[in-house]
């Protein structure tokens, strides 16, 4: 393929451009450089010198590039492709993470609204990203019509980031449009959580799905995330005079194995142990209905925090803390890999102190 430089009449300047020929097929590209064809003093002349000068470095990097495989003629029915279509493309695939294939969802509806109608790759460049950043930072709502958390922003804007890095590897995009583009800071993690008192009333109000609070439960004593319990097999619920009952499982998100020791109270809640490659809560989903109904037997039970099933894990963290359990300790029974994880919950052990000093005041 052979890269020219040529030259265009347009209002009075002259544009310059890159001519790609390659097999019959042609295409250009405006490289918003200009030469001012009347030029007549020195300083007039020397301005188009560099001018050219830098649009025939570009013509050697583009040559260089195309001989690298890095740059040149691409698929062009694959530029046409709908882009919504191929972010729906990518969320199906997480379909077994609930949490992680709902901010997908999430950032697809988002992108709806952005762009009413659809929109195919070859729109889909550096204006656009920073345009949709926009749109999440100053127009986009969530619940109500309360503006995106700061953390909303930050996950959305970073799903469609990943979903472009993914489209370079694809093939279906010479370059990824977002880089460059700075992304949103990650604010304060919010870490809701109930408290001792709290969870008792839980366990005892009524949830219209059993399956549901028992499950909420289980995480509430052993920090097991919504996807590994809902995966959890009788094979991997186990039991040694040494260690009394365990689990034995490998996390769903971070894909390392794992030991889990369990309560009895915890293995209480299992019922009758079946055939070993049953799954132990049968019937178990994640949905907008089963979080409603999560959300209603927290209100029976006297709790007006929003509560999402996530939040049984922020409660075992909290109360392990709360209850002297070293922070050590804590990281391991989350399976974190990195301390700093678990961090946050130090820091909300740490507030609640605070906040604890500040309750009994005196009129002096």
């Amino acid at each position: 393929m052979k890269v020219t430089l040529r030259q265009r009449n347009q209002g009075g300047q002259t544009s310059l451009y890159l001519d790609y020929y390659h097999k019959g097929k042609r295409k250009t590209e405006y490289l918003k450089l200009y030469l001012d064809p009347n030029a007549k003093t020195k300083e007039e002349k020397e301005v188009n010198k560099k001018t050219m000068q830098l649009a025939e470095t570009i013509r050697a990097q583009r040559q260089i590039e195309i001989q690298n495989g890095v740059y040149g003629f691409r698929d062009n029915e694959k530029l046409k492709g709908s882009f919504t279509a191929y972010l729906e493309l990518l969320a199906s695939k997480r379909k077994d993470s609930p949490g992680n294939y709902g901010n997908w969802d999430s950032m697809i509806k988002h992108m709806k609204a952005f762009i009413p109608q659809d929109i195919s790759f070859e729109f889909v460049n550096r204006e656009f990203v920073q345009d949709f950043k926009e749109y999440l930072d100053k127009k986009a709502t969530g619940h109500g019509i309360q503006k995106l958390s700061q953390n909303s922003k930050y996950s959305y804007f970073n799903k469609l980031r990943a979903a472009l890095k993914q489209a370079v590897k694809d093939g279906i995009i010479p370059h990824n449009p977002a880089e460059g583009v700075e992304a949103f800071k990650q604010g304060e993690p919010e870490r809701e959580f109930l408290t001792l008192e709290e969870l008792q009333a839980a366990v005892k109000a009524e949830c219209e799905i059993p399956i549901l609070k028992t499950a909420f439960i289980f995480s509430c004593l052993t920090g097991l995330r919504w996807s590994d319990i809902n995966k959890l097999l009788w094979s991997e619920v186990q039991h040694s005079n040494e260690m009394g009952y365990y689990i034995r499982f490998r996390q769903k998100k971070t894909k390392g194995a794992e030991t889990l020791p369990i309560s009895e109270q915890a293995f209480g809640l299992l019922g009758e142990r079946e055939d070993r490659e049953e799954r132990v809560f049968k019937g178990l989903k994640y949905s907008a209905w089963h979080n409603l109904k999560l959300q209603q037997w927290m209100m029976k039970a006297g709790i007006s925090k929003t509560i999402t099933f996530h939040c049984a894990r922020h409660t075992y963290a909290t109360l392990q803390l709360t209850m002297g359990t070293d922070i050590y300790t804590v990281s391991k029974l989350l399976g974190h890999r990195e301390l700093k994880t678990t961090q946050v919950y130090a820091k909300i052990i740490d507030d609640k102190k605070k906040e604890a000093a500040s309750k009994i005041k005196l009129d002096l």
